[in-house]
């Protein structure tokens, strides 16, 4: 399978240096291919010597891929995040130098990738020509585009569009922060392409326009090209660095089987088409004039018929002078039925086969009004909204949007909004991560149980959850 990946990187127009690196290649193995593009942060030298023992660490670390795919990721950034502070304390030149990095591997034959994020570089997925974006930028503008509180345009002009809140080489602490880095996995499937870029593509030329060169006729290399060219034909005020994988193993397609009656019209004609004149077409049994037809079972059944309707009718005259008409009927409360699009969400959490579900607007409208609580019974799983998502509470319904089961260890609810519920989500021993969810109306955003053992003496103490709202700190790039 030729044309699997492409990276490309570009200076820009106003730049004298860049700043950016990437990665495009096969793990040592042949197992993944590792798409990574690196944006550095710092100064004319700094941001390129981060950029630099980032792909440096990254490369070393997958030379002998080992372990589950994303804490092998997360080690990546782990050992990135450690070579750039080692410089930062042997350089006085370099203490403000960092980089942001988007990182994926790709198991074309499991049809899975695997991700880590760390900034404002993305990762996009395309799927039947529709552009979804993964990651999340790591930064007040992006958390107000990601929220919907500003648009796409004016997040591209914000004049804070380039601070940012977390990356490569800024904190000691990030390898024991399970927060700092965002990671997932996603099904990739055939004809499933992946985009890795840098702001200086996103800051630029708007999402519209990358789907159009993405989506249209040509090899990754020319659409490469094609998304460096547009961001300096705009301006090309950043450095601009691209990375595409795409999935091109043939779709297995299986011809529908042909109904018995169909089949055999169809042998018919072949036969009349491939004969000659002189050749008769065979008759079947319907257009045979003396063909003769079996009519006793049709006597017997019609003489049983006949009997039941007649003990049927005697039944009901003998007791119909018994019959006492009900006053009154017992008014029994039924449980409203769910509707296709709880059902679809229940359906999709259920037969989620990774970490990561993402729930597309295109596929679900707005509200997702909900009638009975949609169940989680995984150990991870982060629910992401692309779009906006709206779970709705149905009129009369009490309960939680969302219900986690005591084997849940893991759960996060990414970009979501829950509507009029008496309680918005019900979990057990904090396994649940808020990441962008807004709760309107809700009586109480949260309910969490704790289970202990049956019997035993517990000790301890219920703290604080972490819950933060706007207020992010920032660093300008």
């Amino acid at each position: 399978m030729t044309d699997q990946f492409f990276g490309l990187t570009d200076t820009g127009k106003q730049r004298k240096n860049n700043e950016d690196t990437f990665i495009a290649e096969h793990t040592a193995d042949n197992k993944f291919i590792i798409a990574c593009v690196i944006d550095g942060v710092g100064g004319y030298a700094g941001g390129e010597i981060a950029a630099a023992l980032a792909r440096e660490a990254i490369l070393r670390r997958l030379s002998k891929p080992s372990g589950d795919a994303i804490p092998m990721l997360v080690d990546c950034f782990n050992l990135a995040n450690e070579a750039i502070l080692l410089e930062k304390q042997n350089s006085k030149d370099h203490h403000n130098m960092a980089c942001v990095a988007t990182l994926a591997i790709v198991d074309i034959e499991q049809n899975q990738f695997y991700f880590v994020h760390v900034g404002d570089t993305r990762l996009y997925l395309v799927r039947d020509n529709s552009l979804v974006k993964i990651s999340h930028d790591q930064s007040f503008v992006g958390f107000l585009e990601d929220s919907g509180r500003l648009s796409e345009e004016e997040a591209m002009n914000h004049p804070k569009r380039n601070e940012i809140n977390k990356a490569l080489g800024l904190d000691v602490q990030m390898g024991t922060d399970s927060d700092y880095l965002e990671t997932g996995q996603s099904p990739f499937l055939s004809g499933d392409m992946l985009l890795l870029c840098s702001d200086g593509l996103t800051d630029i030329v708007d999402i519209a326009s990358i789907g159009a060169i993405i989506t249209a006729e040509g090899s990754l290399k020319e659409k490469c090209n094609r998304l460096v060219e547009t961001a300096n034909q705009n301006g090309g005020k950043d450095n601009i660095t691209v990375v595409l994988v795409q999935n091109n193993k043939a779709q297995v397609q299986y011809d529908t089987a042909m109904p018995a009656a169909n089949q055999k019209k169809s042998s018919d004609e072949i036969v009349k088409i491939s004969g000659t004149n002189d050749t008769p077409t065979p008759k079947t049994a319907r257009e045979a004039p003396d063909a003769k037809v079996n009519k006793t079972p049709v006597i017997i059944l019609t003489i049983l018929m006949l009997l039941f309707l007649g003990t049927t009718i005697w039944q009901y005259l003998q007791n119909h002078d018994n019959f006492v008409p009900q006053s009154t009927q017992l008014d029994i409360p039924t449980k409203k039925p769910a509707n296709k699009h709880e059902i679809k969400l229940q359906a999709a959490i259920d037969q989620s086969n990774g970490h990561m579900l993402i729930l597309s607007d295109t596929a679900y409208p707005t509200p997702i009004i909900i009638t009975d609580a949609i169940q989680i019974n995984k150990d991870s799983l982060l629910i992401k909204a692309k779009g906006k998502i709206v779970l709705q509470a149905d009129s009369g319904y009490t309960g939680p949007a969302f219900q986690l089961s005591s084997k849940c260890k893991n759960i996060v609810l990414d970009s979501l909004t829950l509507v009029n519920f008496q309680i918005g989500v019900a979990s057990y021993n904090d396994a649940l991560t808020l990441r962008y969810a807004r709760f309107i109306g809700c009586q109480a955003a949260v309910q969490n149980a704790f289970t202990f053992a049956d019997k035993k003496y517990i000790s301890g103490k219920l703290t604080g959850a972490p819950f933060r709202s706007d207020s992010i700190p920032s660093i300008k790039k």
